[in-house]
């Protein structure tokens, strides 16, 4: 079933001792009489291949003289009905059919034309294009043109013709030809030259796109995906995306199509149904690691949590074994997982979205301040325009002009005139960093209990100068280091990992090859039985303190000699705040702004707002990397940063976290 010389890597399989006359009897039988013996069809059908259902579609009608697909459809309703049926269609047909029902009647399913026509290798557009015309005797391009318009039309019609080269040999001066040529087409164009990025995207090899990508990447320094979000539109956008993701990863595409199938409220079955079909015998177990990388739970549970009844068990049975129990790493994996990690690997300007104001002026700023709060009321809006297109360092220009020209204490007066979110938020912005962090620090240990994510959050993420100027700042706030506070009021490894963040000293040097095969090694090592050298120890004694670039290299070789990536090692070996702390570490290590751009999402997600997480993230990076968080924002939710405030908070406190925010992307 798999080309030769490649593993199969889907989940159904031949089955062994196939007799196609019996099975057909056996489903005669389930459906004879009053009702029908779901379970008895659901197995059988799902434990054969398609190819041997195609068999049993024909021994069905030698025997009864009937079609076994319209008996199916009889007996069977709703959601079961369309799985078990799209079970007994041959993979082209099947794809003929949902393109058929997408661009039939009222209205066009774009997104089931994208994924099917983005996803599907030449010969298997090929063999849908002759099943479309077999089937409906009809061109299914002329269909197509008929339905849609503009680029999106134009790129689906480049796509439908299998086309794409397929030549392993790359030439690496056509790899630099590309990116230049789509760099200028899109980013240094004005306006953007469309038929470039469907010339390039719709024909060359994925072996010379994968390296078009990297190539963009470093000399555009984002993603060619983020280019795309910027430069083009609507479904033509998706459609470039789609494209873009399948060459990377087809199974993590794929992953994330069944994600977002089945988050949040209601199933979208239609998709459901299609992509647990269509790859069950082509790489669902690479979509399945990838889905259980990615999301941190199987595929398996959110079917399982997702559904019901027979569709419920039909799916599972498709779905093939839940990698929560099996605790398995595949190589697909693993590839993702070492993608991410050269991408992160690869210099990107950091930007803030707060620059120092070219017209400052300290004492007219003071006096603005003064007027917005003298009299009966306050002028919230005139603080927040202030406040916030200032940088720090000019905030701090302003406090000692407020105190020179009135004598009094600015972040007094704006305590008593201001409240709530809105307050925190604005006397957050006039402290220094060191200072404002010192503070969540101390807000996290005082009092009972301990807030453990933001002592993660602060020390995982702070290089060494931030880490000793907070150090500082703690000592002349509360009159006590920050290393015993952190000691008395934390235990164990947690304990010594807060320490060794706190000290500041971690190495600022490259990356060492023969050492970060080393330390891999040492990462990997389940095995050692010296309780001086436990596993945490190791994990403490690397990840604490050697230098960013370094560190990435370690992962990178972690990936190569386990097939598993350091993240996954450490939620499944360890617990608690061991576990997150360390984990924090390896995201920031990866992607800083992607690790905050998840902390931003969560707090904002569901019920409620964390209204603390969200002020303490927009103030410590709103200088130094809000511009890139805004970008992994949208790149890994689909939506902007700017959008979800908006949408999740209200009054002057939105309207101070959008000034922040700088835009919407």
């Amino acid at each position: 079933m798999a080309p030769k010389g490649k593993v199969y890597r889907g989940s159904v399989k031949d089955f062994q001792g196939f007799d196609a006359n019996q099975d057909a009897e056996a489903l005669y039988n389930a459906m004879k009489g009053f009702g029908s013996d779901k379970e008895a069809i659901l197995d059988l059908i799902t434990s054969r291949s398609n190819k041997q259902r195609v068999e049993i579609c024909q021994a069905y009608k030698s025997l009864y003289g009937k079609d076994l697909i319209a008996d199916l459809k009889y007996e069977l309703t709703g959601k079961f009905e369309r799985l078990i049926v799209s079970l007994m269609r041959p993979p082209a047909y099947s794809d003929a059919k949902e393109i058929k029902d997408a661009i039939s009647g009222v209205g066009t399913d774009e997104k089931c034309l994208i994924e099917i026509l983005a996803s599907r290798t030449n010969q298997e557009i090929h063999d849908l294009v002759a099943a479309y015309k077999d089937a409906y005797e009809r061109d299914l391009e002329a269909d197509i043109v008929g339905d849609t318009s503009g680029h999106f039309k134009k790129m689906l019609v480049v796509l439908l013709q299998g086309a794409r080269e397929e030549d392993d040999v790359v030439s690496e001066d056509l790899v630099e030809q590309d990116a230049k040529d789509l760099l200028e087409a899109g980013e240094l164009k004005w306006g953007t030259d469309e038929a470039q990025f469907i010339y390039i995207l719709g024909r060359r090899s994925r072996q010379h796109l994968r390296l078009v990508f990297d190539e963009y990447l470093k000399i555009a320094g984002k993603p060619i995906e983020r280019s795309i979000r910027g430069e083009l539109s609507g479904d033509f956008e998706k459609l470039m995306l789609a494209v873009v993701k399948c060459i990377r990863s087809t199974a993590e595409y794929f992953a994330e199509r069944l994600y977002k199938a089945m988050k949040g409220l209601g199933t979208r079955d239609n998709t459901l149904i299609r992509i647990m079909v269509s790859r069950s015998e082509i790489d669902m177990l690479d979509i399945r690691e990838v889905f259980r990388t990615k999301y941190e739970k199987s595929l398996y549970n959110m079917i399982k949590e997702d559904t019901s009844g027979e569709y419920k068990k039909a799916l599972l049975k498709l779905c093939g074994g839940d990698d929560d129990a099996a605790g398995e790493f595949f190589p697909e994996a693993a590839q993702v997982a070492y993608r991410m990690w050269e991408l992160s690997a690869v210099k990107v300007e950091l930007r803030g979205t707060v620059q120092p104001a070219g017209d400052f002026n300290d004492d007219g700023d003071a006096q603005v301040l003064r007027k917005a709060m003298k009299g009966l009321g306050t002028d919230e809006g005139a603080i927040i325009e202030v406040v916030t297109k200032r940088s720090n360092a000019q905030r701090q220009q302003i406090l000692k002009a407020y105190k020179a020209h009135y004598g009094r204490d600015l972040m007094a007066d704006l305590k008593s005139e201001l409240s709530g979110s809105l307050a925190k938020l604005i006397l957050g912005l006039m402290l220094t960093p060191a200072q404002y962090d010192a503070k969540q620090l101390r807000k996290a240990v005082e009092g009972a209990g301990t807030d453990e994510s933001v002592l993660i959050e602060i020390m995982a993420t702070r290089n060494n100068q931030e880490i000793r100027a907070i150090n500082e700042a703690y000592q002349e706030a509360y009159h006590k280091s920050l290393e015993d506070d952190l000691s008395s009021d934390t235990s164990g490894h947690f304990k010594r990992i807060l320490v060794s963040l706190a000290l500041g000293n971690r190495d600022e040097g490259p990356e060492n090859l023969t050492q970060a095969h080393e330390d891999a090694k040492k990462l990997a090592d389940v095995s050692s039985n010296d309780s001086s050298d436990s596993l945490e120890t190791r994990f403490l004694s690397i990840l604490c303190t050697r230098s960013y670039p370094h560190l990435r290299r370690v992962f990178q070789e972690f990936i190569k000699m386990t097939n598993h990536d350091v993240e996954h090692a450490i939620k499944k070996r360890m617990s608690g705040d061991v576990r997150d702390a360390f984990v924090a570490i390896v995201r920031s290590v990866k992607n800083k702004p992607a690790f905050f751009a998840d902390k931003l999402y969560k707090s904002m997600k569901g019920a409620g707002t964390d209204e603390r997480t969200l002020t303490r993230i927009m103030i410590s990076r709103s200088e130094i990397d809000l511009f890139n968080i805004r970008g992994e924002f949208i790149d890994l939710f689909d939506k902007s940063l700017h959008h979800m405030i908006e949408k999740d908070t209200s009054g002057d406190y939105r309207k101070a976290l959008l000034a922040l925010c700088g835009g919407e992307d």
